[in-house]
């Protein structure tokens, strides 16, 4: 299996992944420049955090427009993996790739913190190596991350299982205290917290591995959907 991490001036999370991925899971993976045509080999893509094009118009706005985003796009269509982290789950929801958006924090400022999160569903490749109603402790760090979506859509979001993880301590006043989320094919995951800051002792815990082992799981043929 292949991990492939896109690149967008103004990542800066994206040598967290490729450390989390190849140093911490012993994983095949690159680097994708944002102008890169080609991703037929890539199992799981990441689109990581950071302030992709300076985040100037507004959070993750321009990415959707960079040559690589077409390839993605039918990447996920495929039903192969997709994941978005911070900014990178602001990128999926102005591409439409998920449902929603993320809007500025409800105290109007940057949080950077360690949080406990709810593993609200397991029955996805993103969360088949948890517990239901596990709680993790994954750090965030946002200005942006307030999760916002229409009442009709976060009924049928409910309805679909779409929601991953949840805030225990709502830090962002996102809907429904949600940290995280699938589009209805359970391919493409949207979180807003950082698994790959949580990867090693060193860090303070292991706990992102979780979200990590179980695409691992996942693409290994190790786990089937219930």
């Amino acid at each position: 299996m292949k991990f492939g991490i896109v690149v967008f001036p103004g990542s800066n999370c994206d040598i967290d992944c490729y450390h989390a991925l190849r140093d911490s899971l012993n994983q095949d993976v690159d680097y994708i420049w944002h102008d890169t045509e080609g991703l037929k080999e890539y199992d799981c893509i990441i689109l990581p955090g950071g302030f992709s094009y300076g985040d100037y118009l507004r959070c993750g706005a321009v990415a959707p427009f960079s040559k690589v985003m077409d390839e993605i796009r039918v990447h996920a269509e495929k039903g192969k993996l997709l994941v978005g982290i911070c900014n990178g789950f602001q990128i999926l929801t102005e591409m439409g790739l998920l449902p929603g958006a993320l809007v500025r924090n409800k105290n109007l400022k940057f949080i950077c913190n360690t949080v406990p999160l709810k593993v609200e569903n397991i029955d996805t490749p993103f969360t088949n190596r948890c517990d239901l109603g596990q709680v993790i402790n994954i750090p965030i760090a946002h200005g942006e991350g307030n999760y916002v979506v229409e009442k009709d859509e976060l009924a049928k979001m409910k309805e679909n299982r779409q929601i991953l993880f949840t805030y225990q301590e709502n830090p962002n006043g996102s809907v429904l205290d949600i940290a995280g989320i699938c589009n209805e094919g359970k391919n493409v995951l949207g979180m807003m917290p950082h698994p790959e800051r949580a990867c090693e002792e060193l860090l303070g815990n292991r706990e992102g591995r979780l979200v990590f082992e179980s695409i691992i799981s996942f693409l290994e043929g190790g786990w089937k959907s219930e």
